[in-house]
């Protein structure tokens, strides 16, 4: 009898042990899942604002009346921020908590489309809404512009997200002046030139971008920024070539900035199209216009693979970084073609 009860008193300090073990990796286990759970909450991309869908809901707000010039432009600025910023799952890009802290694509793809609104609200406070050189600042632009600059990874009192709203306030603002005729402030002026000193911004934009993706395969990059200018001088000494290579964790990284600056990049132009048509049609820069907004909506074509792929040039595993370059690259010719028909056609 003494040994069944030796044999029962140790089955039950081995069934204690073990318990003191899997009970702290079965709510580890728990955890992990109830954190893959919340994480898909975030996890899809919003669609971009439709110009259809501006058009008809002012429409219908205004007796059938047509938007004035610079609506479609001022709306989808403050329809990619308000996207950005109060979206499904929220703004993540300031997140200090898990799960969220641990997803970075998408705060990659929040910081692509902030950076591509901070230019286009720039282009508006400094060209668009300005008659001239000379002219008056708006004051609602400027303080959206202002806002729209603060940290987004300030989490904080105050949030980076409050600041952003702010900045959606403010071009609310604007947005009713511009629709009330009696107002003297809120104007939008679809010259050419305007046209011109957005679409430099998203040339530059385009051009760092598709050279940060071209980035994650091995390649030597000539230096090339004192070419042909005798003249020339820099305040820092460069070697005549140096080998660039995006570090393996920040491939995902710059490709998902790439595809939210295409995101909102692609919003704009179609904006344009609606507020610069008659600029466009007289210089014929509809068909480049075109081409390029078919080259961006390439960009934002779904990934069927759960992760960002970063095979070499001619591998067996494709390179979604080069695939994205390569849209981004004939979408900046495009856009260096229309800028040159505004200027001399």
């Amino acid at each position: 009898m003494s040994g069944l009860f030796r044999r029962l008193k140790t089955f039950l300090l081995g069934l204690r042990m073990r318990s003191v073990v899997m009970t702290p990796l079965i709510a580890i286990a728990l955890l992990l899942v109830l954190m893959f759970v919340v994480s898909l909450v975030p996890s899809s991309f919003p669609e971009i604002p439709s110009q259809e869908t501006i058009r008809s809901e002012f429409e219908a707000q205004h007796d059938g009346e047509a938007p004035p010039v610079g609506y479609h432009t001022t709306e989808t600025l403050i329809r990619s921020i308000d996207i950005v910023v109060n979206k499904r799952g929220g703004f993540l890009s300031n997140d200090v908590m898990p799960p969220f802290v641990l997803m970075d694509n998408i705060p990659a793809w929040e910081t692509g489309a902030l950076r591509q609104a901070r230019d286009l609200s720039l282009a508006m406070r400094n060209d668009i809404t300005r008659s001239q050189s000379q002219s008056e600042e708006d004051p609602d632009m400027v303080q959206a512009q202002v806002l729209l600059n603060n940290d987004s990874e300030k989490w904080i009192f105050p949030s980076a997200e409050s600041k952003y709203n702010e900045a959606i306030s403010r071009l609310r603002s604007y947005r009713e002046h511009l629709v009330d005729t009696d107002s003297r402030e809120g104007d939008f002026y679809a010259r050419s030139d305007n046209l011109v000193a957005a679409l430099e911004l998203m040339s530059k934009r385009l051009g760092s971008m598709s050279q940060n993706l071209a980035a994650s395969v091995a390649e030597e990059r000539r230096y090339t920024a004192l070419a042909n200018d005798p003249t020339s001088s820099s305040a820092k000494a460069r070697p005549p070539a140096e080998v660039m290579k995006t570090p393996w964790m920040q491939v995902d990284n710059v490709f998902y900035q790439a595809r939210g600056t295409t995101w909102a990049m692609l919003a704009y132009l179609q904006a344009f199209e609606e507020d610069f048509d008659r600029v466009l049609e007289d210089k014929n820069a509809q068909p480049s216009m075109d081409q390029i907004i078919r080259e961006l909506k390439s960009t934002q074509k779904s990934l069927y693979s759960p992760m960002v792929l970063n095979g070499y040039e001619f591998g067996l595993v494709p390179n979604y970084s080069l695939a994205m370059s390569s849209y981004m690259t004939r979408a900046n010719a495009g856009i260096i073609d229309i800028i040159n028909l505004l200027r001399d056609g």
